[in-house]
């Protein structure tokens, strides 16, 4: 996300965005965010050698999705997404060309010499810059180092991304101390205060990871003059759900915190969610890996009471079908692949836009749909902004 627009070369942040949400999305935290889709890209050219794929775009003029992964020897059913993925990443950035062929077919062929960039140069310009954010360039690089056995079948993306080198990652990564996740927390919170309902509170969180929304949201209420009534903390992982519940309650030992295992794929009643308990449901970059989102919408409307409010700080891609560089890590797990898709609504796996997630959640029973701050009206001076909260209302 560069600083100025790409509609007039000024900086219009100030114009774009809400004014309480100005100071996250200050000059070093956007030059951090550039370090990071330049390391994503730079990545994604070795992983582009390291697969083969390079290698069949020189021995052919031309090639499709399908015929690169025949050529290139890769699983068609773990890699077509991360390959599909790659090829729109590299012809947004001018290393290869693509164009439909008279079949209908998407053809794509070298555009120039692929450049040789070192993702290292990067790494060590942030670790200048501000070395707080290195564990998201830790975790990219931990996927870059495995993705070809993964895209060849040899292991799956959950085996190395939650392997003990990854759960340690991604304990780094989950943090309030790593500006460039613990953005996401501070924006969803700030948005869960402003749409809380009047009246002592209970919250049900889902996907809360090791907690650390948790914090981010407690802290943006502790001034709140209405208490937190109950606070359910729900999450799938056994291990992070140990952690969370050990580092809250140490941490909060007022707040009337309760925690249980939750699957969003599975009815929420299994987590000891009662039906119409909560005035907030709250989550962060949670929402966008259910397997069947119509079927979580309904179980967290159902969680509210009428007037409770759903608040889901989300990664929101802006246009359809760009590729985010977020993309490049979670492309390797198969939930965030192979949802069930509702062509009018969720036509792709992980990541929506804000007509998809308003069109999803009005078609689910809710009402009031805003994303915020508004990524619509953002998108065409600063098309790489994607931090949103995703909200809406029970009536």
């Amino acid at each position: 996300m560069p600083i100025t627009s790409q509609r007039n070369a000024e900086d219009e942040r100030a114009a774009l965005f809400p004014a309480e949400l100005l100071p996250l999305f200050g000059d070093a935290f956007v030059l951090s965010c550039d370090f990071l889709e330049e390391y994503v890209a730079r990545l994604t050219l070795a992983v582009f050698r390291s697969t083969g794929l390079e290698a069949v775009f020189r021995t052919n003029a031309e090639a499709t999705l399908e015929q690169a992964l025949a050529q290139a020897g890769l699983a068609a059913t773990v890699a077509r997404v991360p390959v599909a993925w790659m090829l729109a990443m590299l012809t947004l950035r001018g290393c290869l060309e693509s164009g439909v062929g008279a079949d209908g077919e998407i053809r794509h062929r070298l555009g120039q010499a692929l450049p040789e960039l070192d993702p290292g140069e990067i790494l060590r310009q942030q670790q200048a810059h501000d070395p707080r954010c290195l564990p998201s360039f830790a975790i990219t690089a931990l996927a870059a180092e495995h993705y070809p056995a993964i895209l060849r079948g040899q292991m799956t993306g959950e085996q190395v991304l939650f392997s003990a080198e990854g759960i340690s990652a991604w304990v780094k990564y989950f943090s309030n101390d790593n500006p460039l996740y613990a953005v996401s927390n501070a924006l969803g919170a700030i948005a869960a205060e402003q749409a809380l309902p009047e009246g002592p509170a209970s919250i049900l969180e889902i996907g809360g990871g090791l907690g650390s929304g948790t914090e981010a949201l407690l802290e943006r209420l502790k001034a709140r003059v209405q208490p937190i009534a109950a606070y359910h903390f729900t999450e799938i992982s056994a291990l992070f759900l140990k952690r969370a519940r050990r580092s809250l309650q140490a941490r909060r030992p007022g707040c009337p915190l309760s925690f249980a295992p939750l699957d969003i794929d599975r009815p929420f009643a299994e987590g000891g969610v009662q039906p119409g308990t909560y005035s907030l449901v709250y989550g962060v970059n949670v929402l966008h890996v259910a397997r069947d989102l119509a079927a979580t919408l309904r179980e967290l409307r159902g969680a509210l009471k009428i007037g409770g409010v759903l608040v889901m700080s989300e990664c929101v891609r802006p246009v359809a079908d760009r590729p985010l560089h977020m993309e490049f890590v979670f492309n390797l797990l198969a939930a965030f692949r192979e949802p069930l898709r509702v062509p009018a609504w969720r036509p792709n796996g992980g990541f929506l836009t804000p007509e998809q997630w308003t069109s999803a959640l009005l078609a689910n029973g809710f009402t009031e749909v805003r994303v915020y701050p508004d990524i619509a009206a953002i998108r065409g001076a600063y098309p790489s902004f994607v931090a949103a909260a995703v909200v809406a209302r029970k009536m």
